[in-house]
């Protein structure tokens, strides 16, 4: 048998930036490098929240300016001659905070192997003074905007030249970088990003809808556990509402991630308009648990219903209210998980039921909520104002 040879993991200093939290391919790449087995640090320049974040588990460590102005008083101490020509050199270029954030940063670098800056602008620059003050190797990633709306252009081009490797994504990008940067071509190399495979493929599935602010007496908490009963990896689930303020409330997002439904739980907030109308066109099934909530609050008639009806689709809903004054079938009771879960399973599994429903529902809206309705409003408008 071939003798195999174990290598230990790189370990890792990933310079980037969370401004608006990270982008999702940072976020991709961090998590494979991880899964990979390398060990890595990341350096952040800045870390507010935003759509994709850093995972709790992840090693980070976040540039703060009392803690970089401290950190470049104490490199001075310790390496004075460094120090003075790594200032002259930050002023002269107007990157004296990529140094002074540096200067913090690599004090928790000592056990790492090589640098990575995520982007080719502010990362890169903190990054560059990395080098300078540990000598570890230097990579970067270079995506696009760096190459035509840079923020400081001369230290871009200074920082390329201390790189031992330039990555980009694109021939363009190579092309780019070797003839307007002059980075030679031994040193660039194409690393595409990368995407979920198994997650981003075609694939047939049952779409149940919900919309709705997240109000207690709309149900998605009943819902979503009739969605994790159902167990199926064909049948996902579509909200467009959110949370406010002025009613009783669930938190729905919590609530999709401590049932670990993220995978099969679509939340696209509040909508309107063409986004609406596009949802109710391509579910399948609408769905709205509607129940008396802890206060007492009911429903009226939901107007997401009579939309979803609009467009001939199957409502799977509960005997509340006004509700069955519309819908015939498919009805369960108030917080009955396990039933709602059997009437969703019974319309996931009968395409010919959910288009008999439909049909109905397309004919009773047109008998129910016909615009003709406001002509009553008018005559019982004009009716008032004959007392």
């Amino acid at each position: 048998a071939l003798a195999v040879k174990e290598t230990r993991p790189i370990r890792i200093a990933l310079v980037a930036s969370g401004k608006f939290g990270l982008t999702q391919f940072i976020q991709r790449d961090v998590e494979a490098l991880i899964q990979r087995g390398q060990a890595v640090r990341l350096f952040l320049l800045l870390n507010r929240p935003g759509l994709y974040n850093p995972l709790p588990e992840w090693d980070i460590e976040e540039a703060s300016r009392v803690k970089a102005l401290f950190s470049l008083v104490l490199l001075m101490f310790r390496r004075p001659a460094l120090t003075v020509r790594l200032m002259n050199h930050a002023r002269r270029f107007g990157v004296f905070r990529d140094l002074a954030i540096a200067a913090q940063f690599t004090r928790q670098m000592g056990d790492l192997d090589v640098l990575f800056a995520y982007f080719g602008d502010h990362k890169l620059f903190v990054a560059y003074y990395c080098k300078q003050i540990t000598g570890l190797p230097l990579a970067v990633t270079i995506r696009a905007y760096e190459l035509y709306r840079n923020p400081n252009p001369r230290m871009f081009v200074e920082a390329l030249t201390k790189c031992d490797r330039v990555l980009t994504i694109t021939e363009y990008n190579r092309d780019q970088l070797a003839s307007r940067f002059a980075v030679p071509e031994a040193k660039i190399e194409i690393v595409r990003q990368i995407i979920d495979l198994d997650h981003y493929r075609e694939a047939q599935k049952i779409k149940l809808l919900a919309v709705g602010f997240f109000a207690e007496k709309k149900g998605y908490d009943v819902l979503l556990r009739a969605l994790k009963r159902i167990d199926r990896d064909d049948v996902e689930l579509w909200i467009a509402g959110e949370w406010n303020p002025s009613i009783l409330s669930l938190d729905v997002r919590r609530l999709v991630e401590e049932m670990g439904l993220e995978d099969r739980v679509a939340l696209f907030g509040a909508q309107r308009g063409a986004a609406l109308r596009t949802l109710y066109r391509e579910c399948d099934i609408f769905c709205l648990p509607s129940r008396t909530d802890s206060l007492g609050d009911k429903e009226g008639f939901p107007n997401v219903i009579a939309e979803a009806m609009a467009f001939g689709k199957p409502v799977v809903s509960t005997r509340h209210a006004g509700i069955p004054e519309a819908i015939k079938e498919i009805l369960v009771d108030e917080n009955d998980v396990d039933g709602l879960a059997r009437a969703l399973t019974a319309a996931i599994d009968s395409p010919p039921l959910r288009q008999r429903l439909g049909k109905r529902n397309r004919e009773r809206a047109e008998l129910m909520f016909s615009p003709e309705n406001n002509n009553r409003l008018v005559e019982a408008l004009n009716r008032t104002c004959l007392l």
